[in-house]
């Protein structure tokens, strides 16, 4: 007997046999035309599943814009926004951070977590149809995770390939901003190790916390950091020896961007349309670009100034200043005598002033005189006091023993 099969729309399998010699014109045919219902499962389904869903906090973010992003639906929106007007939380909306929160496919809010301030925790939770709001400080537990990776690209791209949170990235980029220019000197073939803790609540991950060991191979020379926390509590990352990373001076007042002009005693200025001396660097960024102080001082000035633009200048530590010219605004609550630290943002990049684009233009001065950041030799901080040592070798004894272990799982799986 020669079989043969047919698959019908419906995915129901039938075969019918042939008899060799038989007569196809004994043969009667009749067709049956039957309806076949399908059970509606695939709607009750959905609607009974639940989802976690995870937006970051961006910069001039509201909780009314975070849920429409997260589309919760109208009704629970205004619910919410009812229910946490006197919170605490919802005015620490940090950018950067994350907001997760459960919902179901139609929109419906069952329950929205936030991490904020120092480990405390913001719980919205839909009960018996009405949301309940709840403020606490809470333990997190820590886990150790290590990553290692190889720049192809940017590093960036590099770290999503590893599985580094975004924040991990930063991080390592703020550690080494004295001794990588990570705008300039990054090559394909860079590889970095990393170890940092990830914060968990009752088992659930809560957020990333704070790397706690870093070797970066940039052009083939190693960059190593440890964290310690010293006996007056202050913490901060050095070298395995007790070196401290800090310098008194970031290489750049901006994590990521391009240089678009250097510094130069000749350049054709493309609004003046002549040449003459580019005394600071000019680094080319979208409008609104966080712009970090380089080192810790205070504003002597922050307003308009002919073609710079809108302009801040800091005075810091003996015969340095710092100026960044060209800014779309200055950060919330910045004015002169105000006192930054390092690495806080004073104001976002911008095309006020002489600009043919959003950049920033940033100039170092010693004793009132530009002079160029990359080749000036800047000093450093202090090492670990002598009464720290022993404590600070015993507690980053196994975070260098576990950088070298991934570097060399990292060499073998190269090699």
């Amino acid at each position: 007997m020669i079989a043969m099969i047919s698959l019908s729309l419906f995915g129901i399998v039938t075969a019918f046999g042939i008899a060799p010699s038989t007569s196809l014109k004994k043969i009667q045919v009749e067709d049956v035309v039957l309806d076949l219902s399908i059970p509606d499962v695939f709607s009750e389904t959905e609607s009974n599943l639940t989802f976690w869903r995870q937006e970051s906090i961006r910069r001039g973010d509201t909780i009314a814009a975070i849920l429409a992003r997260l589309e919760i639906n109208k009704e629970d929106t205004i619910d919410f926004l009812r229910a946490a007007r006197d919170s605490k939380a919802m005015r620490q909306l940090r950018s950067g951070k994350i907001i997760y929160a459960q919902t179901t496919a139609d929109g419906e809010l069952l329950m929205l977590r936030y991490f904020f301030g120092n480990e405390e925790l913001f719980l919205m939770e839909k009960v018996d149809s009405a949301f309940q709001m709840t403020e606490q400080q809470i333990e997190l537990d820590a886990r150790i995770r290590m990553r290692s990776g190889v720049v192809n690209s940017s590093l960036f791209a590099t770290t999503d390939r590893a599985g580094v949170p975004n924040n991990v990235a930063m991080q390592i980029t703020e550690i080494f901003s004295s001794d990588i220019d990570f705008h300039r000197d990054l090559h394909k073939g860079d590889r970095f190790t990393v170890v940092y803790e990830t914060l968990y609540d009752n088992g659930e991950h809560a957020k990333t916390g704070r790397v706690l060991a870093v070797e970066f191979v940039n052009k083939g020379k190693s960059y190593q950091a440890v964290y310690f926390q010293n006996s007056s509590g202050e913490g901060g990352y050095y070298t395995p020896e007790g070196k401290s990373l800090r310098k008194e001076f970031l290489r750049s007042p901006l994590t990521f961007s391009r240089i678009s002009s250097g510094f130069t005693k000749a350049r054709f200025h493309p609004i003046l349309k002549k040449w003459r001396a580019h005394k600071g660097i000019d680094y080319a960024a979208p409008a609104g670009t966080p712009v970090k102080a380089t080192a810790s001082g205070t504003v002597t000035f922050a307003g308009t100034q002919a073609g710079y633009g809108k302009l801040i200048i800091l005075k810091h530590r003996g015969k340095y200043d710092t100026a960044y010219g060209h800014l779309s605004a200055f950060a919330r609550g910045l004015n002169k005598g105000k006192r930054v630290n390092q690495g806080d943002i004073i104001g976002y990049v911008g095309s006020t002033g002489m600009a043919t684009g959003p950049h920033l233009h940033y100039e170092l001065r010693v004793d009132g005189e530009q002079r160029d950041p990359s080749k000036i030799v800047l000093p450093g901080a202090p090492p670990i006091v002598k009464k720290d040592l022993a404590a600070f070798h015993k507690e980053t004894k196994s975070l260098v023993a576990r950088l070298n272990i991934m570097r060399n799982i990292n060499y073998a799986s190269l090699n």
